[in-house]
């Protein structure tokens, strides 16, 4: 079930589609210097962000000026990294900064996504509607993150226990009757002379086969952060039967929200397909759309550079070129995510109530047949003992 789970941001340049295309601009060295760390900033942005996003908006769109806004958010905040965010955010304005500019100072917590949709706000004088619209994406990015994590919470924690009782069963219990078994003078049933000969396994290199498990989670951990590995682990994804078809809605929702929204804002094109690329969730969904910006920068329709690729669903690239025709690409992007989100709840549902029978019988088949084996000699005895 770690299929649909690549929820987390993924890095792009911060200098947008020019600095992409321009070898010519290189990053002043103190641009780092002005990124701040934010404790605790996956928190914030999973549980927090949305709702500041939101108040914000509702402010602004109340007519309260934006420092009296942040002065409001900062007492409403409990969270101490978070206030401290919002202190600094309001002393950046206060200090003449526009609200991008102030946000960009912590790209742990605002990505670029979100400082070019305030900045396209900033500039259009929209920019009370760009928070709502932003508080619209995080909320129901938020909202397809939680529903993915609770359709993996069943079968991880009925894997957990099937795994734990299998082990104990094989280190305590299977011993026991190995000792019964010691006395028979005839040969054990095949299947019971395998598990004795696992668990003597089992009993013997335990702390081996533990070390070797943690270094193996390790390692593939450490190559799962590799561009190489992540490229490899989300291409194998998208080729699984069932989550491969999965993993395409949520990248193609996640395009669609996010491209949709930009464009919306007036992001240029290129810039706005950086950004989208990297909210897609999937290396190989990011590298299509990455690529898709060369044919694009030549003056070809966005469809066109989209059309022989396989890893987004049809339907996106069909409702794009819609867009392209009316000149209504925001819209068709944004009824296209709705879909896909409604489309990927059907399946997670669908999902979760084929596992749990399937989870059921895979726990009952194991625990079961060690214990087959173990009454299977037992069974045999009258037989043995003619």
């Amino acid at each position: 079930m770690s299929v649909v789970v690549s929820m987390s941001r993924q890095g792009v340049s911060p200098w947008g589609a020019k600095a992409r295309h321009d070898g010519n601009v290189p990053a002043p060295a103190h641009r780092s210097a002005d990124h701040q760390r934010v404790p605790g900033a996956r928190a914030i942005v999973a549980d927090m962000l949305p709702g500041f996003s939101r108040k914000l908006a509702a402010m602004l769109s109340a007519g309260l000026p934006i420092v009296a806004s942040l002065n409001a958010l900062e007492r409403q905040a409990h969270q101490v990294s978070f206030k401290s965010l919002i202190v600094q955010i309001r002393k950046g304005i206060e200090n003449g900064a526009a609200l991008s500019e102030a946000l960009k100072r912590f790209p742990s917590v605002f990505d670029e996504l979100y400082t070019n949709l305030v900045r396209a706000g900033e500039s259009g004088g929209h920019l009370a509607e760009t928070m709502s619209r932003l508080a619209c994406l995080l909320e129901a990015s938020a909202k397809l993150r939680r529903k993915v994590k609770g359709a993996m919470v069943y079968p991880v924690v009925v894997l957990c226990i099937a795994l734990a009782i299998t082990t104990g069963m094989i280190l305590f219990i299977v011993p026991v009757f190995a000792d019964m078994f010691a006395s028979f003078r005839h040969a054990l049933p095949t299947p019971t002379l395998f598990l004795l000969k696992v668990s003597n396994f089992l009993r013997q290199f335990l702390p081996l086969v533990a070390g070797a498990l943690v270094i193996g989670v390790v390692a593939f951990r450490k190559w799962r952060r590799t561009p190489a590995g992540a490229y490899a682990l989300d291409r194998f994804i998208l080729k699984l039967p069932v989550f491969g078809d999965l993993t395409r809605k949520v990248a193609s929702a996640r395009f669609a929200r996010t491209f949709g929204q930009l464009i919306h804002s007036g992001v240029p094109i290129l810039t706005a397909l950086e950004i989208a690329s990297g909210a897609t969730g999937n290396k190989v969904a990011a590298r299509v759309v990455l690529d898709a910006m060369a044919v694009v920068e030549r003056g070809d329709p966005l469809s066109s550079a989209m059309l022989n690729q396989t890893v987004f669903d049809p339907m996106l690239l069909d409702m794009l070129q819609a867009g392209e025709k009316t000149g209504k690409i925001d819209e068709m992007m944004t009824f296209t995510a709705d879909y896909f989100d409604d489309e990927v709840n059907t399946t997670l549902d669908g999902l979760t109530a084929l596992l749990e029978p399937i989870l059921m019988v895979l726990l009952g088949a194991v625990i079961g047949g060690i214990v087959v084996c173990m009454f299977l000699p037992i069974f045999k005895l009258p037989t043995m003992m003619g």
